[in-house]
């Protein structure tokens, strides 16, 4: 079954241009919804935004299927219930093709989830080899098998299921970077020279969280690639369903596009992350504590 992973929910593009100044929520299992935030809140600038990280489960690679759909469930249910979002944005590759179709079912607010980016990757690539950068469990999808079916056949795709990567970029955000040598190490599987000397050009960054180490995996890359980010896609989504910032809002600057920040279990909130989310327009910080039920 394929799951439109980009699509909104049964509430017409028209209705959702109604609302003035629409509230938008990106989730994320962390840190990595960052990326789209800053993409989405670019686009309309004039949009209320709520960012909510679930650290309490971070990271969602480790639950089973199950224990994930019942886990955005249940926090959904009380992100809805308090924020009242026009709009939310699934800013997690794993919570977007596992749990989408059940937050679809319970809710009528839209919902907007990541896509792998194979289909931009496999239009830029001129060497036809290019790698597909995620979290074990997306490398292991066969929903992800099925976008390279479908959009990336006549290119060879390396999949790289990095397991710390995601957890890097939290500790780079938290102020406590790893070192180059062991960021290098994550990502080295993604390139590859073929028998006839074609090398990978191209990159796909199929976690939210990794964009945020764009800058260090750029000058640790052994030769220049393309890397591919999903948030831009994201927020042209997001501006089909809710419509384009309305001419006033390009005047306006920081008191447009502000966010308010919420965390599940806030034991990630160092002030050197603070700081970074200031940076990323997040102004005011809560922790709305939904723990983890005990396994």
């Amino acid at each position: 079954m394929r799951i439109d992973l980009m699509a909104g929910a049964s509430l017409s593009a028209a209705a959702l241009r109604c609302a003035a100044e629409p509230t938008i929520l990106v989730f994320d299992s962390g840190l990595g919804g960052l990326t789209v935030l800053d993409a989405v809140r670019r686009a309309r600038p004039d949009a209320r935004y709520v960012y909510v990280g679930d650290d309490a489960a971070f990271p969602y690679g480790r639950l089973t299927e199950a224990a994930l759909v019942a886990r955005v469930l249940t926090v959904m249910d009380r992100l809805v219930a308090t924020h009242r979002p026009d709009l939310v944005v699934i800013a997690c590759n794993t919570a977007s093709t596992v749990v989408l179709p059940a937050l679809r079912q319970r809710f009528t607010t839209p919902f907007v989830g990541v896509v792998p980016p194979i289909k931009p990757a496999a239009a830029a690539t001129r060497s036809r080899l290019v790698s597909l950068l995620a979290t074990p469990g997306t490398v292991a999808r066969s929903y992800t098998r099925d976008l390279i079916a479908t959009y990336a056949g006549a290119c060879t795709v390396t999949l790289v299921g990095a397991r710390n990567l995601a957890g890097y970029a939290e500790a780079e955000l938290a102020g406590a970077p790893v070192d180059d040598a062991t960021l290098a190490a994550e990502i080295a599987p993604c390139f590859v020279t073929d028998a006839d000397g074609r090398r990978t050009d191209v990159v796909c960054l199929a976690c939210t969280h990794y964009p945020l180490l764009l800058p260090r995996l750029e000058a640790l890359a052994p030769w220049p690639v393309t890397w591919i980010d999903p948030a831009p896609a994201i927020a042209r989504r997001v501006v089909q369903l809710i419509g384009a910032a309305p001419r006033e809002a390009e005047r306006h600057d920081a008191a447009h596009g502000t966010a308010h920040g919420a965390f599940t279990a806030g034991t990630c909130l160092t002030e050197p992350l603070r700081t970074a989310l200031a940076a990323h327009g997040i102004g005011e910080v809560a922790v709305e504590a939904i723990p983890l039920p005990l396994q």
